[in-house]
């Protein structure tokens, strides 16, 4: 008796020490810390009851966790829907766009074949992949500020005649004016010598082509009073020369000081490879 005695004095001795004023922050403090203590301790006890008030505690924690969880958990998954939801449409929408924008390209390139054969049938185009082309290498560039001439490898052994068309791919770039046995000299539609019949479409305009020194362009000669000539509008060999074939493409319509020129579709001064007319 007198040893429990003992220590249910030391006991209370401790106690009334802690709550003392200006001691309860501190046995507050200790006695979050024996409880600390206490509960890791639990933590040794692998059977009996400790280890089964454990494993209820644990389970009980767990479940509740996964309770409070769900909500907010629902929520973020509604949320994360609603998302993918505006992504998906906003995927749809950029879609229905593109499907308008093929249709109406669609329709616009219908325009333009309608309107491509009508413009060969006014002009009676020949094929422009014909066969009676031959590829010719070029050998040499003479080049100065106006007179402007290609040598290239092929001459009369292989079918070259006086006055053939020459093209660089579908575009018109001269004619042979000079053909040797095995090479020949093509005067470029740019040397001021350089005179060709063209047709101008879709106005059905026809004039002469005149050459004057310029690698980007040349100059119209024998146009009507007041024509109608638009900036843009396709210049083609017109062939009233009766050597140059008709509807080889040239270049197109600008407009430069008031003055119309023809602006070469071709770079003359990047040329290693052309075509002759057989």
């Amino acid at each position: 008796m007198s040893t429990e005695s003992s220590r249910d004095d030391f006991i209370i001795a401790i106690r009334s020490a802690f709550l003392k004023k200006g001691n309860r922050q501190k046995f507050s403090l200790f006695t979050l810390l024996i409880i600390s203590i206490l509960v890791l301790s639990l933590e040794y006890f692998k059977t009996g009851p400790v280890n089964q008030f454990r494993s209820i505690t644990k389970d009980i924690i767990f479940r509740g966790s996964y309770v409070v969880s769900s909500p907010f958990k629902y929520v973020k998954d509604k949320y994360y829907l609603f998302q993918d939801h505006m992504s998906m449409y906003e995927e749809f929408s950029v879609l229905r766009d593109k499907d308008l924008n093929l249709d109406s390209l669609r329709k616009e390139v219908d325009f333009y074949k309608s309107e491509n054969a009508l413009l060969k049938k006014l002009i009676e185009e020949r094929d422009l992949f014909s066969k009676e082309y031959m590829l010719t290498k070029i050998l040499l560039d003479k080049q100065s500020p106006y007179l402007k001439s290609l040598i290239i490898n092929k001459g009369q052994k292989n079918g070259v005649k006086l006055g053939s068309a020459v093209k660089d791919r579908l575009y018109y770039i001269g004619k042979v004016v000079n053909v040797n046995f095995l090479s020949s000299r093509v005067l470029l539609a740019n040397d001021l010598n350089s005179k060709i019949p063209i047709i101008i479409e879709p106005s059905g305009i026809n004039a002469i082509l005149s050459g004057n020194g310029n690698d980007e362009y040349a100059e119209l000669e024998y146009l009507p009073k007041d024509n109608e000539i638009k900036e843009n509008e396709i210049v083609y060999t017109s062939g009233s020369d009766g050597t140059i074939p008709a509807s080889i493409p040239v270049g197109k319509i600008i407009f430069q000081d008031n003055k119309k020129y023809v602006k070469f579709f071709s770079n003359l001064n990047q040329l290693n490879y052309v075509q002759v007319n057989k």
